[in-house]
């Protein structure tokens, strides 16, 4: 089947969908499914363009809101995760994954489903050292950290995908896998994107937590978005046994949604004919879920996954034939995820603006009926509770969390080495958020550096479809002749940014309307949306 692959969407639901169209019209090419690698932003409303990590001159409404009251559908079967610019109140209601539209599926924090017999796979968020062992304890409103520390990567999710053991055929993340970049042609990337020299060489750009993943999931397909650049790389795993088959992974990271960009990727996927053309469940990843519900964290207290150091009972959470078998027979072997969207908010009306709507704590009915099924814990319901009780460990804390070390605990180191200056070469094209107050607000992205040192470099992959020919990837020693082609956007390396609502937490609303104390953001560096508007006035 054919399956076309999109990086950061930034809303532009409309552009992407009428590009589809027009690649069916001019080269007869009708894509099966389409996959969106991050920064989706399924905004619907006012609210949710508050709870956006981005410049306030660059809320804009866009067009998913269309989707979501059912104006249009989208024409092709959309799956996504979540990138560090999104709607993270609305993404946060669905946790295990669930619609977010007619036809358009969010994988939560990490999922796993399957589409004509395909395992696609994929964790939402970027990495972040400090706030990578905490428990998703964030909710609406936001505060300054809490709406960047939302779209946070966190180890439960690594963990829970690293207990599969079934093969992966495609996986998504939103920042780049590290070290994957020395896979490829690594001196057209640098020809094209100087400002990420530094990193490359110190080995700290992209990463670990992804880095992990892949060399545990081994995936036929990986794609990743973020950094605004196309790249190709094609990774050949070690094997751990004589016995072991060979396995290789080909990777690709694309750019940005945009006019006259070439943001979009076509790939020919095996499938399985008597599959039929309903999304479904993962068994294996819904027993996995079920065996690690008792790990569940809503606090922002750090703590390492269970691991074979003698300090846990139990390290080992995959799951046998047996249990999976058991999931099977609780859904009679009918897999079908049911298209049960709800909304849960009012939508945009532009005759209608509500320019003071608040954002609330909503509690989706997609998840409550998920958890009900498979007997797991409902991530927000918790959250909602311990801040019914008075518990401070599970509150959304309208007050800044104070200064801590890169690691988030002194007890307990970070499983990763950590680098707290970020990104240290300049970027032009980088938003750098400040702590500090002014008229606007940015985040940085901490990148920390891997122990890990990568193996042999490959050759290329052809099966990319729709794509020049001479996009080869070479290893780091060859020269970049072959591949001038390679990259031609002129894309941007994004990071995290904030921006506040303060209000207490809510059980469930559609439509709120208020006033809010909405701290202003400090702009160091904005080239990023200037291109977008630029590309607003051609």
């Amino acid at each position: 089947m054919k399956v076309a692959v999109a990086g950061c969407c930034h809303g532009a639901l409309d552009k992407m969908y009428e590009t589809l169209e027009l690649l069916q019209r001019r080269h007869n090419v009708r894509p099966d499914l389409l996959l969106c690698c991050g920064d989706f932003q399924a905004v619907r409303n006012e609210a949710d363009l508050r709870c956006m990590a981005v410049p306030a001159k660059y809320r804009d409404m866009q067009t998913f809101y269309r989707y979501y009251s059912g104006e249009k559908k989208a024409p092709v079967l959309t799956v996504f995760i979540g990138g560090n610019h999104e709607a993270s109140n609305h993404l946060q209601e669905l946790p295990y994954g669930g619609w977010v539209a007619p036809n358009i599926y969010y994988l939560g924090y990490a999922g796993v489903v399957r589409f004509r017999g395909v395992r696609i796979g994929g964790i939402s968020g970027i990495f972040k050292s400090h706030d990578y062992r905490k428990g998703h304890f964030e909710c609406p409103p936001y505060n300054q950290q809490t709406i960047r520390s939302a779209y946070h990567v966190r180890n439960i999710e690594v963990f829970k995908l690293k207990q599969l053991k079934r093969p992966i055929d495609i996986f998504m993340s939103h920042d780049w896998p590290r070290s994957i970049y020395h896979y490829g042609n690594k001196k057209q990337l640098l020809k094209m994107k100087s400002f990420f020299r530094q990193e490359v060489e110190s080995n700290t750009l992209g990463s670990p937590a992804a880095s992990e993943l892949l060399q545990h999931l081994k995936p036929t397909y990986w794609f990743s978005a973020h950094l605004h650049v196309k790249f190709a790389a094609f990774m050949q795993h070690e094997t751990n046994s004589k016995e072991e088959l060979p396995k290789a992974t080909k990777f690709l990271a694309l750019d940005k949604c945009l006019p006259h960009r070439d943001f979009l990727q076509i790939i020919d996927v095996e499938h399985d004919p008597n599959a039929g053309d309903s999304l479904e469940y993962d068994a294996e990843w819904i027993a996995v879920l079920k065996a690690t519900n008792s790990l569940i964290n809503v606090t922002q207290s750090s703590w390492n996954m269970p691991e074979k150091n003698g300090l846990h009972a139990k390290w080992d959470y995959s799951v046998t034939e047996e249990a999976i078998k058991e999931v099977l027979e609780e859904l009679n072997h009918d897999l079908k995820i049911p298209c049960n969207f709800t909304l849960t908010a009012a939508c945009y009306d532009p005759n209608k603006p509500q320019k003071n709507m608040e954002p609330v704590h909503t509690i989706n009915p997609q998840t409550t009926e998920f958890c009900a099924q498979f007997g797991l814990t409902d991530i927000n319901d918790r959250i909602q509770q311990a801040k019914e009780e008075g518990s401070g460990r599970g509150e959304c804390e309208e007050e800044e969390e104070e200064d801590m070390d890169s690691t988030g605990s002194a007890e307990e180191p970070s499983e990763y080495n950590t680098d707290n200056s970020g990104l240290s070469s300049f970027n032009p094209d980088e938003i750098m958020l400040d702590e500090e107050g002014g008229d606007e607000d940015l985040s940085t992205c901490s990148v920390d550096p891997s122990p890990d040192h990568p193996p042999e470099f490959s050759t290329s992959f052809s099966d990319i479809r729709i794509m020049p020919d001479s996009m080869a990837v070479s290893s780091d020693d060859a020269t970049d002749s072959n591949n001038e082609e390679l990259e031609k956007s002129a894309g941007s390396k994004q990071v995290e940014e904030k921006s506040p609502t303060e209000r207490s937490l809510k059980r469930i609303g559609a439509d709120e309307n208020g006033n809010s104390g909405v701290k202003k953001i400090k702009r160091r560096n904005q080239a990023i949306y200037a291109a977008e508007d630029e590309d607003k006035t051609d």
